[in-house]
């Protein structure tokens, strides 16, 4: 991408000192900034591989970059702005781009680095992933050369259908908990083993390699047992219940070495991005918060302001289908920030119940920056509509919830009950509309088949949907998989056995 990308020059190069400055000022702490310019075709080239140049080869690619040029070419969408979580940070603007839209992702681009620095989620985020991705890609191509494009471009298609079932609680694993774990299960294994020369494996290609020589070991203590049963060749049954599925399988799964190590890749890409999708409506009400903030206080000009807030009012529009994270994440920020200045917090006003005394509550606080700076260090977006997404704040909005009306062909307003509202909100915000999946069991029915558990939560699985994840999860398992989940207020388990999905009995 070199040589389709420049760096910037002349007055952008003299605005973004200007942004940098005021985003200091006010408080804002980041990595290192690049920004650099491109052209439409360039950023929906990046835009189609997640903000990367140099990603693994894929068709997902070629498809996302379809759409988003015709999407341009129709007039149905413009992506304004695109900023990487790296250190440092790279950022890319649009050669097009008018020179109050400049301004305006600058300053968006600040609160997105300050977001990316200092929030928890983002704690243990692989700073370098521009080189990782970059090595990951690499080592792909050499893989499609040996085994060739097609055979390894359907075992991703496969693993791809599974990235979503992740654990958050990995995100928090840090690097020395890490190490020690690490160290603890080098220990254990070379009193069994003397380990082969593993200079340029992959962290996971390790875990894959001892963790095939540990199922060997106990399969040779345990033979004649294993024998008898007439099950030598099934795995170990877990001992607890595993969400993040990708690692089960490397460790667990019969998979060639070149399969383990790109399930590997794909895991870390995977986590790269978690954090990202449970922070959507943070993040981006943050760095709306700023771009606004910076904009209107000190880089507008007056001949500016009715483009900037024609563009504004656009990013901030909301949709029949779906909330826009942009609009409710800054006004979120907003609404604590009033609150916190005026002392609209704590147990005092929280009991008040006189509606005239509340409304005009205002002990001069004053504490509304302090605040915000710590939500936007803390919470992610379920604990942040959680505790934030007030009555008050939903009724001020004038929030409500659509419906389709399949008798008039219309969405519809449905709801506009604050508790329906604030629920629905959350539910769709946990594990991001995904439904929980966890491996109760690699050894189901002491049969060696994978069985795993959807923890239900009100909301049934889309059948459509499970079946063809089955059918990949048993391609990588190579034997029947079961799942447990919740139909009509009864817990069912369906098979899988490598032809068709049907329920047992």
């Amino acid at each position: 991408m070199n040589n389709r990308t420049k760096p910037i020059d002349g007055e952008l190069l003299k605005l973004k000192e200007e942004i940098h400055g005021h985003a200091v000022d006010y408080g804002l702490d980041f990595y290192p900034v690049v920004f650099e310019v491109c052209d439409y075709d360039t950023i929906n080239i990046l835009a189609a591989q997640g903000g990367f140049p140099s990603r693994y080869p894929h068709w997902k690619f070629g498809m996302e970059y379809d759409q988003l040029s015709k999407s341009y070419a129709y007039g149905l969408s413009k992506i304004y702005e695109m900023v990487i979580n790296t250190d440092p940070v790279y950022a890319y603007l649009l050669s097009a781009n008018h020179l109050v839209d400049q301004k305006i992702v600058m300053a968006h681009v600040y609160g997105h680095a300050d977001f990316f620095k200092n929030n928890a989620w983002f704690s243990n985020t692989d700073r370098s992933m521009m080189d990782t991705m970059a090595n990951h890609g690499t080592k792909i191509r050499r893989y499609m050369e040996k085994f060739g494009q097609d055979k390894v471009e359907e075992f991703i298609d496969r693993v791809h259908s599974i990235e979503n079932l992740m654990d958050i609680n990995v995100l928090f694993e840090t690097p020395e908990v890490r190490r020690s774990r690490q160290e603890k299960e080098n220990e254990y294994y070379e009193q069994f083993f003397k380990e082969d020369d593993d200079s340029g494996r992959s962290k996971h290609l390790d875990s894959f390699i001892r963790s095939k020589k540990n199922h060997a070991k106990k399969s040779e203590m345990k033979r004649e047992l294993l024998e008898e049963n007439n099950n030598a060749l099934s795995p170990e049954p877990s001992s607890a219940s595993h969400r993040d599925i990708m690692m089960f399988l490397v460790e667990n799964a019969p998979l060639k070495e070149w399969q383990a190590d790109i399930l590997g890749c794909l895991r870390d890409e995977a986590y790269y991005f978690l954090p990202q999708r449970m922070t959507k409506i943070m993040n981006e009400g943050w760095a709306s918060y700023w771009h606004s903030k910076i904009m209107t206080q000190n880089v507008l000009r007056s001949s500016e302001i009715i483009d900037f807030a024609d563009k504004h009012a656009g990013v901030m529009a909301m949709s029949r289908k779906q909330i826009n994270p942009y609009k409710i994440g800054i006004e979120l920020f907003r609404d604590i920030e009033y609150r916190w200045d005026r002392g609209m917090f704590g147990k005092e006003y929280n009991e008040c119940t006189d509606m005239v005394v509340r409304e005009n509550w205002n002990t001069n606080a004053g504490k509304g920056r302090e605040k915000i700076f710590e939500v936007r260090k803390s919470h992610n977006d379920i604990t942040f509509i959680d505790e934030f997404f007030t009555r008050d704040f939903c009724e001020r909005q004038q929030l409500f919830t659509y419906k389709y009306n399949s008798r008039t062909g219309r969405f519809e307003i449905d709801t506009r009950d604050f508790e329906a509202i604030k629920q629905k909100l959350l539910i769709s915000l946990t594990n991001f509309g995904n439904p929980i999946i966890e491996v109760e069991s690699s050894n189901f029915a002491n049969r060696g088949e994978l069985h795993i558990v959807h923890r239900f939560q009100g909301v049934e699985l889309d059948m459509e949907y499970a079946a063809a994840t089955l059918r990949n999860l048993y391609a990588l398992w190579t034997r029947p998989v079961n799942l447990t989940t919740i139909q009509e207020d009864k817990e069912v388990t369906f098979c899988f056995d490598g032809t068709e999905m049907k329920p047992l009995k």
